[in-house]
This record gives structure tokens, C-alpha cells and sequence, in this order.
């Protein structure tokens, strides 16, 4: 296990001498130098990218720029506190809610301040679930988008404006956004204009980050100071070879070269939540132009004959305690040669420093594979679909082409010519379709429940273990923030499993014609719509009234042991 610097360890096998190569050549082109010296032309070199490029790159200073406002972000903190708010719910997308969950979980709330919730979701059973565990009245609202414009945290405002009065309310956008016209009309308590220059899955160190940290009473002098540090280490000046950031980016974009793209993270107890984080930072910056790197979060640990030649595992650690299946497992990893990277946080501060390396690493990656960090034009396209699926007459959940097969509880639909007498005849045939290298994405519109985790689990285990593809899950319309993008601009290896499912209880959206389950809808249907036209394999498994995912994962299960017998 060769030391990169004191926090990061890692085992190449036969990828070592092209990693040694890119590293060298890295160094000779000056690769940290001119990210340093916003170069835009390191990405892209047509003049609408160098555009928004250059407008990209406040995130490699901000953590020396947000030092100015920790005085200010602390008092803020105890004003809340001492107000008698007992609760704080952020509501955002993407890298603005996602990075804020790190925080939460990794470093924690301080005692005496108010818990912390997080809402990315438009499911209306998970808000109509917060809705009942808050009092509005003593709840601090944020609201979250560096555009000003995000529909779903735009649909949060309006549900909770009905219940709380405008003192209640903060906003954490861009200047001149609509966002902050909103919040001077109705008189919110507190607007932060966020640095422009600042892209959202690039924000955890900014105001983004920081004013929820605050309100959890987290010591931002020493998370920035973290930062720093991690900056430092990553300056122009330092050799590739002794670079953490450009470093671990061209050895990310090395080993996707050789074929291994699929970044499997597995880390401790205590920094799981930046799984996520990482995942929507990686596939929404390298997902596209038909490339880019697969994060895979939350996938347990299997034994060694499940795993292809595609992988590389990113081992996260906070302390001294090793867990030791996890170690005996990774070594075996190592010993039949996948490679291995093993980064050691010495206590929860060090996420700070986290954040900073995977986004210079990320934004080096993106170099090296020739595409722009910073541009998600497959997420918008989504959006699209969606707004349109929304002003269609009917169902838009049913916005698709014909049902392959439907009975009483499910309907399946899907991208490929299927012949199916039953839901485990349409999963079989679907997963038919894989292919060494494929990976498969469970995208669930569904309520994120411990039920439904278990469930999903099940079904991405049983998944690798039969096809040897590696797996990841998301939670519409929360993953179309992050993995959204790498599905649709990224390379066709994907398996895409939609589920879907009628809902209970629905959730409405004060002032608008439609509610939260008419949206959500219509946000699944968008990204079938994109997949659909991006020509990706894809299955959609609608839970009607009564069914469940429980029941659908029992399915999964039974059409991939007759698959695996089969082989």
C-alpha cells in the first residue's frame, strides 16, 4: 500500500504504471497550476463552455473567503437558538441538501440546538411524515437553491408558508435570483447571497453548507481550517506525485481508462452519509458525452467472485478502529488485484478536507477525461419532460408507452421488446439484457423508509450476486440531482429499474394546480421520457393500490436465481 500523504493509501495492482505514467504527465502540463489559474481551457476550449467554466471555479477559495463570515454565521446560529426554534428543516436538491445530511451525520448537532431535518424529496408521504414530527411555528425553514428556480424547493416554500409565518423563513441563494425576490417580498428572516462563481455540487464549503452548520452548532473556524489545509496540500506548486486532489483524479480517470469506472465506496459507521455526497459530485460532473465514472454508495460488501474487472474501491475511515470484516474483505480485494484506495479521516473534522479533495480530484478527473466539470445538460432535460408531463391532460404516471404485462397489483413497462406472462417472466427478460461492464440503477419514486431500504437492498444485492454488475440506488426525484445526469449523458451500460407506485396520501402545493403526487409523478415519467429517447435499457414497475416493494423484491429475487441456474 503505497502512502499518497499521511491520510491517503493505495493499492494499484496492474494499473500502477499507468497511473505512475498520467501522474508524471500531470505534472509536466501543469495540470494543478492551471486549475488554480482558473483556466477554463483545461475543460473545454468552445467559447459558450469557457464561458460558464470561468464563472465555475469559486469553490477552490472559498473556504479563505467564508473565514470573513464566521463571526457573523456563529451569531446567527445562537439567535436561532436562543429564539426557541426547536426544529430546522432544509429544504433543497442536489449538492445544496446533500451536504448538509454529511455534516449532520459526521460531525452532529450540538447539544441545545435545534434538530436538524432535510427535505429533498417531493414524495408527499415523507412530507406529510415531517409535517407531523415539527411545530411550524418553531421550525426554521430553509430554503435552498443557488438558481432561485428549483421546483421542488420552490413546492416545499409553498407547503410550509401555509403552516408558518415569514420570520420562520431564510433563504440561501445567488444574487438577483428569483429566490431572493421572493424572500425580500415576503419578509423572510434572513437572505445569505452565496458567491455566483459557485456551482451547486461545489457549495459545501460556501454559504450552502455553512449556514445549516451553524445552525448545528458545528465549529466552522475548524472545518474551515480543515479545508485550508487540504487546499494547501493541493496548491499549484505541489508535485503531482505528493498532490491528494490531482493525485486521486488522475488515478480516478487512469483506472477508468483501463475499464475500471465504477468507484465503490465503502466507508465507516461514521462517515457514511459522504457516500452520497461523493456520488452526486462524481456522476453529475463526469456523466457525459457518452463517458463517465460510476459511483456506487451503499452497496454491501460481497465476497470476491461477485465483483468484475471494473471496479475500484474507495475505503473511508474516521479513527484509529478498523472494522475488521471489512479489512480481512478488502485485503482479499487487493490480493486478486483490484485496486484499492484508503483514505483515513482522523476525527469528523477531516470531512472538511474531504469535501476539498474530491471536488479538486473530481474537477482534475473531468480534465483528464475531456469534459466539462461543470455542466449537467442531461439533468435539465429531465426537468423538461417533467414541466411538460405536468401540463399533459390525464395521468401523467401513466404518460408511457402500453404496459408489457399488468394485473391487479403492477403494471411493467419497458424500453426493450419484452414478452412477459408475469412480473418475474418481465424482470427476468430484463436482466437478460445485462452485460459484462453494465451496471444496474434502481431509481425508486417511492418513500425513503426503512421498509423500502430493506427491500431495495435486497434487490441490488441479489443483482450483483446473479449478473456481476455492480449496483447503486437512488430516490426520485432526489437522484435526478445527482446520478440523474451520468444516467442519460453517461455511457449505455446502464440497466435502468424504475419503480413506481400509487400513493396513499397525497400532499398539496398551496397556489398550484397540481399537488406533490401529481408532481412526483411527473418527474418519474420526465426521466422515463429521457432514458426512453437516450435509447437506455430500461423497466418500469408500477406498485399499484396494495402492492408492495417488499413483494417486488421477492420477484427480483425469484427471476435471477432461474437466471443464475440457468448460467
Amino acid at each position: 500500500m503505497d502512502k499518497i500523504d499521511e491520510r491517503l493509501g493505495a493499492a494499484l495492482g496492474d494499473c500502477l504504471e499507468a497511473v505512475s505514467a498520467n501522474v508524471a504527465a500531470a505534472e509536466q502540463n501543469g495540470v494543478a497550476a492551471r486549475v488554480w489559474q482558473k483556466d477554463a481551457t483545461l475543460w473545454k476550449t468552445e467559447l459558450e463552455h469557457v464561458a460558464e467554466i470561468s464563472n465555475r471555479l469559486g469553490w477552490l477559495t472559498v473556504a479563505s473567503t467564508m473565514r470573513a463570515h464566521v463571526a457573523e454565521l456563529r451569531a446567527f446560529g445562537d439567535e436561532i437558538k436562543r429564539a426557541g426554534f426547536k426544529f430546522v428543516v432544509l429544504c433543497g436538491m442536489g449538492g445544496s441538501s446533500l451536504c448538509v445530511e454529511v455534516l449532520r451525520d459526521v460531525i452532529g448537532v450540538a447539544r441545545g440546538y435545534p434538530q436538524m431535518f432535510v427535505l429533498d424529496t417531493t414524495d408527499p408521504a415523507t412530507i406529510r411524515a415531517l409535517a407531523r414530527k415539527i411545530v411550524p411555528r418553531k421550525t426554521l425553514f430553509i430554503i435552498a437553491s443557488k438558481s432561485g428556480g428549483t421546483l421542488e424547493t420552490l413546492s416545499h416554500y409553498k407547503y410550509f408558508a401555509a403552516k408558518a409565518p415569514a420570520q420562520n423563513f431564510i433563504a440561501i441563494t445567488d444574487p438577483g435570483s428569483g429566490l431572493r425576490q421572493l424572500a425580500r417580498e415576503k419578509k423572510f428572516r434572513r437572505v445569505f447571497e452565496n458567491p455566483a462563481d459557485i456551482g451547486g455540487r461545489f457549495s459545501a464549503l460556501s454559504y450552502f453548507g455553512l449556514v445549516p452548520a451553524a445552525l448545528m452548532g458545528i465549529d466552522l473556524a475548524k472545518l474551515l481550517d480543515r479545508a485550508e489545509e487540504m487546499a494547501c496540500a493541493c496548491g499549484a506548486d505541489v508535485p503531482a506525485e505528493n498532490n491528494p486532489g490531482e493525485w486521486l483524479g488522475v488515478t480516478l480517470a487512469t483506472l477508468a481508462e483501463k475499464g475500471r469506472d465504477k468507484i465503490t465506496f465503502v466507508t465507516s459507521r461514521g462517515v457514511v452519509a459522504f457516500g452520497a455526497w461523493a456520488e452526486q459530485l462524481i456522476a453529475e460532473s463526469t456523466g457525459k458525452e457518452g463517458k463517465g465514472l460510476a459511483p456506487i454508495d451503499g452497496e454491501p460488501l460481497g465476497k470476491p467472485g461477485v465483483y468484475g474487472a471494473d471496479r475500484v474501491f474507495a475505503n473511508l475511515q474516521i479513527g484509529k478502529t478498523r472494522d475488521a470484516v471489512t479489512e480481512r474483505a478488502l485485503s482479499v480485494l487487493e490480493k486478486i488485484g483490484h485496486p484499492i484506495l484508503r483514505v483515513q479521516l482522523r476525527d469528523p473534522y477531516d470531512i472538511g478536507a474531504e469535501f476539498f479533495r474530491w471536488e479538486f480530484a473530481t474537477a482534475v478527473a473531468c480534465a483528464l477525461l475531456g469534459v466539462d466539470a461543470f455542466d449537467q445538460p442531461n439533468v435539465e432535460e429531465a426537468k423538461i419532460n417533467a414541466r411538460q408531463a405536468l401540463k399533459s391532460p390525464g395521468d401523467s404516471q401513466q404518460a408511457t408507452v402500453k404496459p408489457v404485462w399488468e394485473n391487479k397489483r403492477f403494471a411493467v413497462y419497458a424500453t426493450e421488446k419484452l414478452a412477459a406472462e408475469n412480473l418475474s417472466d418481465a424482470l427476468r427478460a430484463f436482466f437478460a439484457l445485462a452485460q459484462p461492464n453494465d451496471y444496474l440503477a434502481v431509481m425508486a419514486y417511492v418513500q425513503n423508509a426503512p421498509s423500502h431500504r430493506a427491500a431495495l437492498k435486497t434487490m441490488r444485492v441479489a443483482a450483483r450476486d446473479a449478473l456481476k454488475i455492480a449496483t447503486t440506488v437512488g430516490f426520485g426525484p432526489r437522484f435526478l440531482h445527482s446520478t440523474g445526469q451520468l444516467h442519460k449523458g453517461g455511457a449505455n451500460n446502464i440497466l435502468a429499474l424504475q419503480i413506481t407506485a400509487d400513493g396513499a396520501a397525497d400532499a398539496p402545493i398551496p397556489g398550484e394546480a397540481y399537488s406533490f403526487g401529481k408532481l412526483i409523478c411527473a418527474q418519474a415519467a420526465g426521466d422515463w421520457q429521457a432514458l426512453a429517447t437516450r435509447g437506455r435499457r430500461a423497466l418500469r414497475v408500477h406498485l399499484k393500490r396494495g402492492a408492495t416493494l417488499r413483494a417486488v423484491a421477492v420477484e427480483v429475487k425469484r427471476a435471477l436465481s432461474v437466471k443464475k441456474r440457468k448460467a
